[in-house]
């Protein structure tokens, strides 16, 4: 299945904490959005890899996303190497999208800037022809290299290059986080607490909207980053 966008993130929970207003968009804008998964998240103190799938299956739904894969990579182990690129590269080749959204270049979780790494680097490496990578049939695919790859910001704060109005995708955003059940706040959980799990942090991805949001003029923002310039034909496609 061919994708306009393609969400590539190292954990279940990522796209939905990052940028899952902007899928919800263009999902309504009639795009072909889908998420793959770099790891099941197996390291994470609350919840399983079994219930953190079913919880990326049930905010999948609530994104209405055409695709999700997970990769199955060793959370807090894979590392950016010709083996975890070609893992990375098959995707994107099998998946053939126009734009990717990946993890934050550099922030609190050290997978999150590892991953920005690895999804750069087999983003240009898809493209070169004598890359052999086989798809499930064991066929040859044929390269292919998006034409923009942005970097969703996370936890730390960093500077957008360009912000997203969210406004009116903010409370199905919001119920896309809360699909994952076992990761935030919870008042019947008897699970540890962790940082992501107190209701201070849910108080905290809201602020970071809403920030966004003002220095666009609008209510809610998302805010990227970029490896390279943003080219337009017309001052009147930046509003």
């Amino acid at each position: 299945m061919k994708l306009d966008i393609l969400v590539i993130a190292a954990h279940p929970d990522d796209a939905e904490l990052s940028c899952s207003g902007t899928l919800i968009n263009h999902v309504l804008l009639g795009h072909k959005v889908g998420i793959v998964d770099l790891t099941r998240g197996e390291l994470g103190t609350r919840g399983t890899p079994i219930t953190r799938k079913e919880e990326a299956e049930n905010a999948a739904k609530i994104l209405g996303i055409s695709v999700r894969e997970n990769l199955e990579l060793a959370d807090g182990y894979f590392t950016n190497d010709p083996h975890h690129q070609k893992k990375v590269i098959r995707a994107i080749r099998k998946y053939q999208p126009e734009i990717i959204l990946g993890n934050a270049v550099y922030d609190r979780h050290p997978d999150h800037g590892r991953a920005a790494s690895l999804i750069f680097e087999a983003c240009f490496y898809a493209g070169l022809s004598k890359i052999e990578t086989l798809d499930e049939d064991e066929n040859r695919q044929k390269p292919w290299r998006p034409k923009a790859l942005h970097h969703f910001i996370q936890t730390l704060t960093a500077k957008p290059d360009f912000i997203v109005d969210i406004s009116s995708s903010w409370n199905k955003k919001m119920e896309s986080i809360k699909a994952y059940k076992t990761q935030f706040y919870d008042p019947s959980s008897k699970e540890p607490e962790t940082h992501i799990s107190s209701p201070a942090f849910l108080n905290l991805v809201e602020a970071r909207a809403i920030e966004f949001g003002s220095i666009i003029g609008v209510e809610y923002g998302e805010g990227f980053t970029v490896r390279k310039s943003i080219g337009v034909k017309s001052l009147f496609d930046i509003f």
